[in-house]
């Protein structure tokens, strides 16, 4: 394992030739400040939300690579002061899925920071997120000798075909994907890096019902008291060293943890799934997830008579899908 974690940093730390800086604010970096990492590509509609609830739960700075978008999104970065910007027209999927760039930025930049991986469609919440901001919860995860901090992704959508479902640009998306499937999810241990399989909920139910194995994994690890030794294997769902896969024990587990409130299915989602199926850049072997594509292209209502409608994180504590810990 210490081998393939040394493969993943060297191959992260050549991937910044692929890099172009566009604006550098990392000077600006304080001391203690709590860093959010991303990739993207055309996420102009999401960006001025996304980045809104990053700066309440209090952000220090954005470390943010621009994968070749064409809806202005790179020029809106560019001019937040918050943001320090790179971009590439270099293939995610060839660069782990964005995992190479975004490890050498945290090599570089987030060394004893802690650091939130999170995609542009995906927001933190965590026990009193609404009255303690990351700072306050990552002050009492190092009281604690706690360097992981683990969510589970939890779909969230409308009631209704997708394509009938309304959002404005900078609105919030939660005003719109009202509802999630409280559950059946399971979950088990891999070896031999020891890394939560969390599977099940609304994708499973409509896209992956008979063949449940390629449903999306849905445990990560995003918040991160970040070490340059250390490396994400799979998106944020595993990392080296293995110890910190055991930082997070999933869905009704007893370890502190939020969740990621996914926001993939906005109304955008019908144009843009035929795009990323000839893109072919988001899964291992993407012709086996043609259907799916296919499916949200059909614009199909997520909602069932088991859907539940979202309400605040005591509703998910209670649902066991976060633990506050005690906190």
């Amino acid at each position: 394992m210490r081998w393939r974690r040394r493969g993943l940093l060297w191959r992260s730390f050549r991937s910044r030739h692929q890099l172009t800086s566009v604006t550098d604010r990392t000077d600006l970096i304080k001391r203690g400040d709590v860093l959010v990492v991303m990739t993207l590509r055309n996420e102009i509609t999401r960006l001025p939300y996304t980045l809104a609830h990053y700066r309440r739960l209090g952000v220090g700075q954005f470390l943010i690579v621009d994968n070749g978008s064409t809806d202005g999104s790179e020029a809106y970065l560019a001019q937040q002061p918050d943001v320090s910007l790179w971009k590439t027209d270099r293939s995610y999927r060839a660069a782990r899925f964005g995992l190479d760039w975004m490890t050498w930025l945290q090599m570089k930049y987030a060394h004893d920071h802690w650091c939130l991986m999170v995609d542009a469609d995906e927001l933190l919440i965590y026990a009193h997120h609404d009255k303690r901001d990351l700072p306050a919860l990552t002050s009492w995860l190092d009281g604690r000798g706690q360097r992981v901090f683990g969510a589970h992704m939890l779909d969230v959508y409308p009631k209704g075909p997708l394509s009938e479902a309304r959002y404005e640009a900078g609105q919030d998306p939660m005003e719109v994907l009202q509802w999630f499937d409280p559950g059946p999810y399971r979950a088990r241990r891999q070896v031999p890096l020891g890394n939560l399989w969390v599977q099940g909920g609304m994708r499973e139910r409509v896209f992956f019902a008979d063949k449940p194995k390629r449903s999306p994994t849905l445990n990560k690890i995003p918040l991160v008291r970040w070490s340059r030794r250390y490396a994400y294997v799979n998106s944020c769902h595993s990392a080296l060293p293995a110890r910190l896969n055991h930082g997070y024990d999933g869905p009704c587990g007893d370890a502190p943890s939020g969740v990621l409130l996914h926001t993939k299915f906005l109304p955008e989602i019908v144009a843009k799934s035929e795009i990323e199926k000839q893109r072919k850049q988001h899964f291992h072997a993407p012709a086996k997830f043609d259907h799916y594509y296919d499916e949200i292209a059909a614009s199909p209502d997520l909602w069932s008579e088991e859907s539940r409608k979202f309400e605040n994180w005591q509703q998910l504590e209670a649902l066991g899908l976060m633990n506050s810990g005690g906190w």
